[in-house]
């Protein structure tokens, strides 16, 4: 039976020893292994953890202001507004793989420079099982990180032995609010892996206005606490509607709702048919660019649960 009481304490201790008074420094996204990583190492070592949240412009509605309310009294938190820097590199770039690394590169090139300017010596991951058993990563938890232009940082992942059921149940012994404990995970690329194809303002703007409707409706069916992740997927494809008396050609949105326990596998549930059409209708009567609204189906595998 896991204890996450006992989690902690060895968590903390292990901590403590290893980073001692030393400065260490954490990207703190807001989601749920980011933020139960970020008050773990806290408690350890207070204030010489920098938590630093880095807005690269792709963030969900109202992202960046919740997270600096929800930790800026409670961590050594910094935001960083780094979007000009993400979305110039991005900027015609259409290949999946290709974003990721982009925003990977420039990600650490910001992190870096915070790191420098603050002196730190550790870099605390929130890394958990799912991420290094499906990368096949087999790397050990205390190894170094060589950056860009030459720091070197040691890594501490306090939660990598955890699974997201576990990661939950620690935020909650935290005293983490449920509103991030039970937060959908969010990819760290953002809405890039939401978009396919070309990432410009435009589309961003479509996606993120999609992506609050879908989370709004969710919610009101009470499906948020049940649900893994639930999303809206702009798509490339162009497709003609009827707005008014008026032939229109515009996006394809695609719905992905799905149900899983460590996001190792997920599964599309039966869902309410009048949410799906209420989405459906806000999408495309506040969405001026959107014509048509689809449902995903697909199981992970073979499917993935992100889009792009």
């Amino acid at each position: 039976m896991f204890d996450p009481s006992d989690f902690i304490n060895e968590s903390i201790k292990k901590m403590k020893n290893e980073i001692g008074n030393k400065k260490a420094i954490i990207a703190l996204s807001g989601g749920v292994d980011s933020s139960v990583a970020s008050v773990l190492t806290h408690r350890a070592i207070k204030d010489n953890l920098v938590a630093v949240f880095v807005d690269h412009g792709l963030l969900r509605e109202g992202e960046s202001k919740y997270v600096e309310n929800t930790f800026k009294e409670k961590l050594n938190f910094i935001c960083v507004d780094a979007k000009e820097e993400f979305l110039g590199e991005l900027e015609g770039v259409v290949d999946p793989e290709e974003k990721r690394k982009i925003i990977g590169k420039v990600f650490i090139d910001v992190f870096e420079r915070i790191a420098k300017k603050e002196g730190a010596e550790f870099l605390v991951q929130g890394t958990i099982a799912p991420d290094w058993i499906e990368s096949q990563g087999n790397i050990k938890s205390h190894h170094n990180l060589a950056l860009p232009h030459g720091l070197v940082l040691k890594i501490v992942e306090p939660i990598r032995e955890l699974y997201k059921d576990e990661v939950r149940i620690v935020g909650k012994e935290l005293g983490i609010p449920d509103e991030i404990t039970n937060r959908q995970p969010y990819p760290g690329p953002g809405l890039a892996v939401r978009i396919v194809g070309d990432i410009t303002p435009e589309k961003i703007n479509i996606c993120r206005k999609a992506n609050a409707i879908v989370e709004e409706e969710v919610k009101k069916e009470g499906l948020d606490e049940t649900l893994w992740q639930y999303f809206a997927v702009l798509t490339d494809t162009k497709v003609t509607g009827v707005k008014g008396d008026i032939r229109d050609f515009g996006y394809l949105v695609v719905l992905r709702m799905v149900e899983s326990l460590d996001a190792m596998t997920a599964d599309v549930p039966e869902l309410p048919w009048n949410m799906i059409k209420t989405i459906s209708q806000r999408i495309t009567a506040q969405i001026p660019e959107v014509t048509h609204v689809a449902l995903s189906v697909s199981d992970k595998p073979p499917s993935t649960i992100e889009f792009a």
